[in-house]
């Protein structure tokens, strides 16, 4: 195909989603060097290893976190991150929080910071919801299982970020008792965090 039709190709896939990725060069049958040469003019730009965004028009909100996930496909955005995606808290973090499986290692030739916390078992596979942000699907814990992991991982995020989170879904009426019950249990929290649902519902 000629270079102008595959240039073309490209543009029309970057107006349409976010982030494009190699994988998905490759199903449109557009070369890699093609991305490459156009990055190199500022036709698009290039926000990742492999991972190519339009040059025009402003980045997502959420354009770190479809990239990160992009690029470790069982990466979970979790903690600070999450809170952001489901509208908890008023701190955008600087950082994109994700979670891997144990013994998995962290994307690399990211533009992009990362906290990285390594979960295993239920801690990692249970709450997860895959959802649609700007066009892109993207792995994110629950509210309720977001909720929980701050209070579990409270010595990286602060129990203050734990406790205004609880509060804040809440009185929002974002979260169930009976999801927070459930995910405290899964977190070995819920010594823990039994005075304060106790609290909450008292």
């Amino acid at each position: 195909m000629p270079a102008r039709s595959n240039a073309a190709k490209l543009l029309r896939l970057a107006a349409k989603q976010p982030v494009v990725s190699a994988r998905e060069l490759s199903a449109a049958g557009i070369p890699a060097r093609t991305a490459s040469r156009m990055a190199a003019r500022g036709q698009v730009r290039r926000v990742g290893r492999g991972l190519y965004t339009g040059a025009e028009g402003s980045p997502s909100a959420h354009q770190s976190a479809i990239e990160v996930t992009r690029q470790a496909p069982k990466a979970v955005v979790c903690l600070l991150s999450a809170l952001e995606i489901h509208g908890i808290g008023v701190q955008a973090p600087f950082e994109v929080w994700i979670a891997l499986p144990a013994g998995t290692h962290a994307p690399k030739g990211t533009h992009t910071a990362l906290r990285v916390t390594r979960l295993s078992g239920a801690a990692f596979t249970e709450g997860i919801e895959s959802i649609v942000l700007d066009g892109a699907p993207v792995r994110v814990y629950s509210l309720a299982k977001t909720i929980t992991d701050c209070f579990k991982l409270r010595s990286k995020v602060g129990l203050d970020v734990a406790l205004e989170a609880l509060r804040e879904a809440w009185q929002q009426r974002k979260v169930t008792m009976d999801d927070l019950w459930r995910y405290a249990k899964v977190n070995r929290m819920t010594n823990v965090m039994r005075p304060y649902l106790e609290a909450m519902t008292g």
